[in-house]
């Protein structure tokens, strides 16, 4: 597994004009997780994810201090995006934070997520991090086993910043 950043203009945005093919595979990462993206509620049509729909929304992620979208290639595919933040925008909170795991959804359940998630936190061990956060929507049961199985523990639950949706928040130590 490859963890690539995607690459950022000077004042932290993605690239409007992101290369056609990496768009395009991109696009095709969103969209085979339309059961997520359904749950969601991230994009108004979770069955028709379009490419200026997943610019836009990188577009977002990284207009954030501190966020980095990292591809995660296995043979030269594109397998998997996460999206973490490095400072959590509350001053309070010491941890980094994994805003988004996805993994093309021909691929999951193959252990590729797993391997994603180790070596995120294997960046942030690296950088002398302590221990790593991310929250799940209390309606996805199946992510909440995933992070669960992998040792993350339940800290908190509140709703989410962006859209107000519960979610439960988990904390893993490095």
């Amino acid at each position: 597994m490859i963890l690539e950043p995607l690459a950022a203009t000077t004042d932290g945005t993605t690239p409007g004009d992101l290369p056609g093919p990496l768009l395009t595979e991109l696009t095709a990462l969103y969209a085979s997780n339309h059961e997520f993206f359904a749950l969601s509620g991230d994009f108004p049509d979770a069955y028709n994810i379009r490419p200026e729909q997943v610019a836009t929304a990188l577009a977002d992620e990284l207009a954030q201090p501190s966020a980095e979208v990292l591809l995660g290639r296995s043979e030269g595919r594109l397998v998997g995006v996460v999206v973490t933040l490095a400072h959590h925008p509350d001053p309070a909170d010491p941890d980094p934070w994994i805003g988004l795991l996805l993994v093309d959804a021909q691929v999951q359940r193959t252990g590729l997520g797993r391997r994603l998630a180790t070596a995120v936190e294997t960046r942030f061990r690296s950088a002398d991090r302590a221990a790593v956060r991310l929250a799940v929507l209390d309606n996805n049961p199946k992510a909440l086993a995933f992070w669960t199985a992998l040792g993350y523990q339940l800290v908190d639950h509140r709703k989410d910043a962006q859209l107000d949706r519960p979610c439960t928040v988990l904390r893993k130590p490095l």
